[in-house]
């Protein structure tokens, strides 16, 4: 099973239970097709950064990845984990 059948496997069983769920993942695009809700976190120390909703319509499928909503999600999510690696190491450490 890869990753995106997975995806949807959870999606489905989503659907079905309506469980609140709360799931780990590296990936982007994944947070965006899987959940309501991205938390967004730091890199060392591990903070908070962001919570974001997520409002794109249910039931959500894999090409929903080439709407634009799904791309501008993508690119915020990005930019805040990528924004604090671009500071001088000494105003992290601030």
């Amino acid at each position: 099973m890869t990753r995106e059948e997975m995806g949807l496997e959870l999606l489905r069983i989503w659907e079905e239970r309506r469980k609140t769920i709360l799931f780990v993942t590296h990936s982007i695009p994944e947070a965006i097709l899987l959940s309501d809700r991205v938390v967004v976190m730091t890199p060392r120390p591990g903070r908070l950064a962001r919570v974001l909703e997520i409002g794109l319509p249910r039931p959500r499928t894999v090409e929903m990845e080439f709407d634009e909503r799904f791309k501008d999600y993508s690119d915020e999510i990005r930019s805040l984990i990528f924004m604090r690696r671009q500071e001088p190491a000494r105003a992290r450490r601030a």
